[in-house]
């Protein structure tokens, strides 16, 4: 039986495709390799590109393969792009998990885990963030992923499918070796930034507001590396093959990190006096995120074993290293 990766060339999911495949799972693929990347992708997965909101394509991938069940990656994630361009994200992410949970009904698969967000809450006032925090969204990228969530578990009351939902906060690192790791264009995450000033790519790392009611003026946000985040999948596929019921997850570490403590952290690491200069709040930032994961190490049994930031940037630092211009070297 085969765990079908949705979005699977992607950052995060070709970590999972990868420690799916080392852990004996059989895998496919499915990727419009719009943001995604094929040298990613492990060579023992079978690798199929299309997109999801192409139902026929979809119904020929599960026709192929004896699909056991679903991890759900394949979501554009731009919170700014969101704002701009809310239909297109509304199009991609919810129509195309309707035409997902669609062909599983179809061919009564049972188990889908999904990559949702801490964006589904918004800005709570509260801080650690737990899965008892209201839901709030206040951009259409959260607002997609709730609805995503919604529709499955309506999904799951009306056929049976049962889904674990991963709202994860910053995602950082790289596979240990270096062999894959992140490559965005264009590039909008915190930690690959700085990294890219390090490097000579960029001239200096813009810090969007230093006048955050936080210890240094600077947002905190909550990292987590890559390896850490697919563990949590695959024990939650796992849970779902246990015959458990659905559920909702956080992931995170439990602490938070200011861009100026990033900043800090990452000079350390590369060895690098990395400039930086203080820009203009961008709207709609929260001061401080920070996710409680209690419940996920209780109840999936997991355990993150990147637990300093300093260690999850030097995984992303060799990365970038001997990738300088990512997967087209």
């Amino acid at each position: 039986m085969t765990i079908l990766v949705l979005g699977g060339a992607g950052y995060i999911g070709s970590h999972a495709v990868d420690q799916l495949v080392n852990q004996g799972y059989d895998v496919a693929v499915i990727d419009n390799l719009l943001t995604g990347h094929k040298a990613a992708v492990h060579s023992k997965a079978r690798f199929y590109q299309g997109d999801i909101r192409e139902k026929e394509f979809v119904q020929s991938v599960f026709q192929k393969e004896k699909i056991e069940g679903v991890i759900h990656f394949a979501a554009s994630s731009l919170v700014g792009e969101s704002v701009e361009n809310p239909l297109k994200y509304f199009n991609n992410n919810v129509s195309g998990t309707e035409i997902v949970l669609e062909v599983m009904h179809e061919f009564k698969v049972k188990s889908i885990v999904f990559s949702s967000t801490a964006a589904t809450y918004g800005e709570p006032e509260e801080n650690p963030i737990t899965e008892m925090t209201p839901t709030n969204p206040k951009n259409p990228y959260g607002e997609s992923k709730l609805m995503m969530e919604k529709m499955m578990r309506w999904c799951d009351e009306a056929y049976g499918i049962k889904f674990v939902a991963l709202r994860y906060f910053n995602v950082a690192g790289a596979k240990a070796d270096a062999s894959i790791g992140e490559d965005h264009a264009p590039e909008t995450h915190l930690i690959p930034i700085i990294l890219q000033v390090a490097l000579g790519q960029r001239e200096q790392l813009a810090i969007f507001g230093d006048d955050y009611p936080t210890e240094d003026g600077t947002c905190v946000r909550d990292y987590v590396h890559v390896e850490d985040l697919i563990a949590a999948h695959i024990l939650a596929l796992e849970y779902l093959k246990a015959g458990n019921p659905s559920n909702i997850f956080n992931l995170g570490s439990n602490s938070g990190y200011s861009v100026k403590q990033m900043l800090g952290a990452a000079r350390k690491v590369t060895k690098k006096d990395i400039p930086a200069k203080v820009a203009p709040r961008r709207a709609g930032d929260p001061g401080t995120l920070v996710a409680a994961s209690d419940k996920a190490k209780a109840v999936l049994g997991w355990q993150p074993q990147y637990t300093e930031v300093e260690e999850i940037i030097a995984t992303a630092w060799n990365w970038h290293v001997s990738h300088p211009y990512g997967y087209k070297e």
